[in-house]
């Protein structure tokens, strides 16, 4: 089924959806006007917008109509484990030795989930249109804030909204286009988006962060085959041509550039040892993820594997990674690790690898926000 099916809207508890043909674009409020939220942002702005006030547009729900968990529930892992899927993908982030995965079921009618790690403020975000997760510090001058959903997009990427200045910010790359804000960056906390089973095995302990418990019983995807459809919703910008826009990627910035690896190259490659802007990495990937945007069910989706970005340094040495039968293996100590970046065998047993800032990504939303990025190889058919 090559439609976007629904554009999720949760209010008081209740989902209402209205169906949108994938690329097709929705007519906005009013005719040649900003949408409000924008015009208030563009008037508080100092200078100039970062980006073309006529291109953030309407996705459907207004302000707020897709809620931000505000108040999040914390399930351990051993109770969510009863309800959660193996193959099922979560945004996991770990700080001063805490873990917390956000189940994509749940981010898929929220989007965003204001939340606390190691009593660090945080936001984590996944933009099922883009396939963007990525997790920020919640700090803005200096001030702690929240943020919401404005119902706009940019390049078919939510925009979201700080609730302290209500300046407009892109949720791939976490910049401020518009308002008192505008041209600042928000702090990334590295994250990434694995299955539940490989969350749990690099973080047995953790914490599994939801709108309610009730969401542990809730697995629907209003997206259905939209990670197959023709276009991206709402998207105005240039189609990078060299890979088809829905094909996935992991994507890193360091020292003023960007690289991306397809997951059609990773998935023979399995681990790829590079250097970007002066930053040593390892890109790992391993199958047993479900598509959250394949099937009507999140967790029912075709398998599309994971991929981690790792500082392959332990103890101040050097590795380098192969693929392995049982997950993977550095050359220098035969230590065996798993995709989560733990060590599970060897001299290194109990390790883990240090998580650099990346992002996994449907491609045409990676190229937009990183224009001038490396692209890694090409895609096997």
């Amino acid at each position: 089924m090559r439609r976007l099916r629904a554009l999720a809207l949760l209010v008081s508890g209740a989902c209402l959806v209205s169906a949108c043909s994938a690329g097709r674009s929705a007519a906005p409020a009013s005719k040649g006007q900003l949408v409000p939220i924008v015009a208030e942002a563009v008037r508080m702005t100092v200078g100039s917008p970062l980006v073309d006030p006529a291109q953030i547009t309407s996705g459907g729900p207004g302000v707020d109509g897709i809620p931000a968990i505000d108040r999040p529930v914390h399930v351990p892992a051993a109770e969510a484990a009863r309800s959660l899927v193996d193959t099922e993908q979560v945004l996991l982030v770990s700080l001063g030795g805490q873990a917390l995965a956000f189940p994509l079921r749940s981010l898929i009618a929220h989007e965003i989930a204001n939340d606390r790690l190691a009593g660090v403020p945080v936001a984590a975000t996944w933009c099922p249109l883009c396939n963007t997760g990525a997790v920020y510090e919640r700090t803005v001058a200096d001030a702690v804030t929240t943020f919401g959903v404005t119902g706009t997009l940019y390049n078919s990427a939510m925009v979201m909204y700080d609730r302290a200045s209500r300046s407009l910010w892109t949720q791939p790359d976490g910049r401020a286009v518009a308002g008192r804000a505008t041209g600042k960056r928000l702090t990334v906390v590295p994250s990434e988006l694995l299955s539940w089973a490989e969350a749990r095995r690099t973080f047995p302990r953790l914490m599994v962060a939801l709108g309610s418990r009730a969401e542990l019983d809730a697995a629907t995807n209003p997206y259905e085959g939209y990670d197959t459809s023709n276009a991206p919703f709402l998207f105005h910008g240039r189609l990078d041509p060299r890979l088809p826009p829905f094909e996935r990627v992991v994507g890193v910035s360091f020292g003023g550039r960007s690289r991306a690896w397809p997951f059609s190259l990773l998935r023979g490659a399995r681990a790829v040892n590079d250097v970007v802007g002066g930053q040593r990495l390892v890109v790992l990937w391993a199958p047993g993820t479900s598509s959250p945007l394949d099937s009507g069910d999140v967790t029912r989706g075709r398998d599309i594997g994971s991929a981690g970005v790792y500082a392959p340094t332990v103890r101040g040495r050097a590795l380098t990674f192969q693929p392995a039968p049982n997950g993977f293996r550095d050359r220098e100590t035969a230590s065996t690790w798993t995709l989560g970046g733990l060590a599970v065998a060897g001299p290194l047993r109990g390790q883990r690898l240090t998580v650099l800032p990346s992002q996994d990504a449907f491609w045409f939303a990676w190229a937009a926000f990183n224009p001038q990025t490396e692209l890694v190889g090409a895609p096997r058919r």
